[in-house]
Formats: C-alpha cells, sequence, structure tokens
C-alpha cells in the first residue's frame, strides 16, 4: 500500500469501544497513546483486535503549538 501521508506510527491496538456508529481505536505507540474514530464498519472490515498490529497514520494540514 502507498500513501501520502508521512505520519506513519506503528503500534499495538489496545482497546476498541464501539458505539452506535462510531468506534474508537486506541493504538499504544511506544508507550505513547494514539485514539482513533472510525466507522464500526471499517473495524469490522479491517478485522481489527485488540493485541494486533496497527498504524496510525495521521494527516493534518495544521500544526499548532501551545506552551504555558
Amino acid at each position: 500500500m502507498r500513501i501520502s501521508a508521512r505520519n506513519i506510527l506503528k503500534g499495538k491496538i489496545v482497546d476498541i469501544v464501539k458505539g452506535q456508529t462510531t468506534a474508537h481505536v486506541t493504538i499504544d505507540v511506544g508507550g505513547a497513546i494514539v485514539t482513533a474514530s472510525i466507522t464500526n464498519e471499517s473495524v469490522d472490515d479491517l478485522g481489527l483486535k485488540k493485541g494486533m498490529t496497527a498504524s496510525a497514520v495521521i494527516k493534518s494540514s495544521d500544526v499548532m503549538v501551545a506552551v504555558d
């Protein structure tokens, strides 16, 4: 698979919580937690399960930085 996004973080799925239409998929990326909101249909189509390896692909047109 080729993809234009350059921020691809490989990790392990630690939790999947399905709602009525949307699921929250939590991925542990080297101790940092990334949570994605995707459709329940996508969870099923991808065969996502806790413990499996997956990548968080982050595509953004803006990055904000804040300090106290």
